[in-house]
């Protein structure tokens, strides 16, 4: 089993996201992307319990759903089931994914790939996507934009009672770094409450673009949010990038 910092918080991530509001709002963009490069096959890094992949999944797509977390999967398993069009396996962002440039679509959502630890390691996982999908493939990630967040103190942004468990999600900017802060514990006993904080780099389309276009893209596109609204690092609450492998030979 593994023991990532993730396992421990499966419960807590579920509870934190609206998960049919987040649905929802990601669904139109996902469409019409999928439909222009006519995505039949995708993988989904970092899918942690599986949502995205199970919705996928129940338009029709084969789907892979990678993710470093044990638990994180067996929950996707228990929830969405597994065959032959539905996989869940462990791995991480350093691993190739194989077999090299097998599908159609390579996605890493909801700020995963901030988590990655440098700029270089980001790199890294944009060419394993790029790798990954097939000339013509289409890659698809999307980090929090940190640089919309105060650089100081923390803004408390969320406060949910779940089951016998309070949960306060906070974020914030240091600098080059977005943070989110959590506070776990029992509503009812204050000496539980259990403080996590994740470390976020602060990603821009001048990190990502050179990335992808090295590792093979041809046309690398930026979004500020799943409307397809210009990125704007004032006021964009995502950074994502849509990257097009090139049918070229060479490239």
């Amino acid at each position: 089993m593994s023991n990532h910092r993730f396992d421990d918080l499966t419960d807590v991530y579920e509870a934190m996201i609206d998960w049919p509001k987040r649905l929802a709002n990601d669904e139109p963009f996902f469409r019409r992307l999928f439909e222009q490069y006519q995505v039949g096959k995708l993988v989904d890094v970092a899918c942690g319990t599986g949502r995205h992949a199970a919705m996928f999944h129940g338009w029709g797509l084969e789907v892979r759903g990678v993710d470093i977390s044990q638990n994180m999967l067996d929950r996707a398993r228990r929830q969405f089931g597994e065959s032959d069009r539905l996989k869940w396996e462990v791995g991480n962002f350093e691993q190739p994914i194989e077999p090299a440039g097998s599908f159609d679509a390579a996605l890493c959502l909801g700020n995963s790939p901030a988590l990655a630890g440098s700029v270089e390691a980001v790199g890294r996982l944009v060419g394993n996507l790029l790798a990954a999908v097939r000339p013509g493939g289409v890659v698809v990630m999307q980090v929090m934009n940190v640089w919309k967040l105060p650089d100081g103190p923390c803004v408390w942004q969320k406060i949910i009672r779940n089951q016998d468990r309070l949960i306060i999600k906070g974020v914030h900017r240091c600098g080059e770094r977005g943070f989110v802060e959590l506070l776990v514990g029992s509503p009812d006993d204050p000496a539980t409450m259990k403080t996590d904080s994740f470390q976020f780099l602060g990603l821009k389309p001048g990190d990502l673009r050179p990335a992808a276009i090295s590792a093979g893209a041809d046309e690398v596109v930026f979004h500020g949010n799943h409307q397809n609204k210009p990125y704007d690092p004032s006021s964009s609450p995502d950074l994502i990038m849509v990257a097009r492998k090139s049918t070229s030979p060479g490239k």
